[in-house]
């Protein structure tokens, strides 16, 4: 658990802000969190890569393994969520995805950071049962059946039952094909603090030969559905209106929102770039990415037209007020969130316990990084900010030495010009000693 504490009166509270932390060295920051999260020499090796990571786990984790593809763990700074200083991990490949989150979750901390809260934990088990005579009257049958049937689910899997959740429920309907007439069952399984699609996926197998003879019909499909609608997460946030740099700045931004929420050119991309924080964190903690993402998108179009997953409007004093709304299937327990060292050392980094604290953290990074980036159309553009970053890639890329690199980032930015041919064409001239008429 991590124990770096500022005073506030007699209560000791957990602080998020750090003053000047991307201008530390990587080693500076690890040394900083060693500290703040009590990380012993093998975890810190871990994160350095210098412990690599284990061929056999990677094996064991997907077939026809050949090798590994890092990717980079940043931290954002200045998240606080319902009261409580949290540091964000995110592995991303993307340039300005931490940055940007941190600087939003800056403009919200003194109006009190994000408030969050789930739905609670429920996923659906979906088994399509075909070749029903009467699927109404199988319908009726499968109801008179429920106790029966959530009875047989939950025998495969007490440990879940033993805390708290299990099958609790079902939902069955009968859809109308252009062919057919089918019958889905819907088990409504409590997965708690894991994710879920192994328990409901073996439920959803074994109750499928009871739920033929109950519809004398025939099951095919049993699998859960990433359309996570009774595991809905929400964040909300206030944004001073004179830290985004006034009223006008703010009117632009819900003039965004709106674009992109009766838009669904705008509000795919509009998504996207919530779907950059969200997925960081979801990968840095080992969780489906694609389950979350598939869930987010269904979810933005369940009106039957593609919109924004947040909103935003502003307050009775003026400033910005946002708020996301999305499905969220994430866990703490089970698959790579234990199996994988790093998105061991991602939770330990939150300090979170429950999966209602992660995926309230997760949706509050959404919306930050929504602010992040309509503030920034809102003002001097997408590019500035990220094409700054993405220049340093472009530097690496075009062989400049470690020393070399800010050196030609700071040059390019200067010139407005953060294109590959201009920055090769720095970094040859910074070598032959002409860069800035040296």
């Amino acid at each position: 658990m991590c124990k770096r504490f500022k005073k506030k009166g007699e209560i000791l509270m957990r602080s998020s802000r750090v003053p000047g932390f991307f201008k530390l060295s990587v080693a500076e920051r690890l040394n900083f969190f060693t500290n703040e999260c009590k990380f012993n020499e093998e975890e810190k090796r871990l994160l350095l890569g210098l412990t690599p990571f284990p061929i056999k786990i990677a094996d064991s984790m997907i077939e026809n393994t050949v090798g590994l593809m890092p990717i980079p763990l940043g931290i954002a700074t200045n998240f606080k969520i319902n009261g409580e200083d949290r540091f964000i991990p995110m592995a991303t490949e993307e340039p300005s995805v931490v940055a940007a989150a941190s600087n939003a979750a800056k403009t919200a901390y003194e109006k009190g950071g994000f408030f969050t809260s789930l739905s609670g934990s429920i996923m659906r088990g979906q088994i399509q049962v075909l070749d029903i005579a009467d699927p109404y009257s199988a319908m009726a049958r499968i109801y008179e059946k429920k106790a029966e049937i959530l009875k047989r689910c939950n025998a495969k899997d007490p440990t879940l039952v033993s805390l708290g959740g299990g099958a609790i429920d079902i939902e069955v309907n009968v859809i109308k094909t252009s062919n057919q007439s089918m019958l889905i069952l819907h088990l409504l399984v409590d997965t708690r603090d894991a994710m879920g699609a192994n328990a409901v996926n073996t439920m959803a197998e074994a109750v499928a030969p009871f739920i033929e003879t109950i519809t004398s019909g025939r099951v095919a499909l049993r699998i859960i559905s990433n359309l996570a609608d009774r595991r809905i997460a929400r964040a909300r946030a206030v944004f001073s209106a004179k830290q985004l740099g006034g009223i006008e700045v703010v009117k632009n931004i819900v003039n965004a929102f709106e674009f992109a929420e009766f838009d669904p050119y705008r509000a795919v991309t509009h998504n996207k770039g919530i779907m950059n924080g969200i997925s960081a964190v979801v990968l840095a903690t080992g969780n489906d990415t694609r389950a979350v993402e598939a869930g987010a998108h269904a979810y933005a179009s369940i009106s039957g037209q593609y919109r924004s997953l947040t909103k935003w409007e502003i307050n009775a004093d003026g400033d910005l007020a946002g708020s996301i709304e999305l499905p969220m299937a994430v866990g703490i327990v089970g698959g790579a969130t234990k199996s994988h060292p790093v998105a061991r050392l991602a939770l330990k980094i939150l300090d979170i316990h429950t999966a209602e604290e992660l995926a309230g953290s997760i949706a509050a990074v959404g919306l930050a990084q929504n602010l992040a980036a309509m503030r920034a159309l809102a003002t001097e553009g997408i590019q500035k900010g990220h094409m700054a970053l993405h220049a340093r890639n472009l530097a690496m890329m075009a062989g400049a030495n470690e020393n070399e690199i800010d050196q030609i980032v700071q040059q390019a930015v200067k010139e407005q010009d953060v294109r590959y041919d201009r920055i090769l064409e720095l970094t040859k001239q910074l070598q032959k000693g002409v860069v800035n008429g040296k």
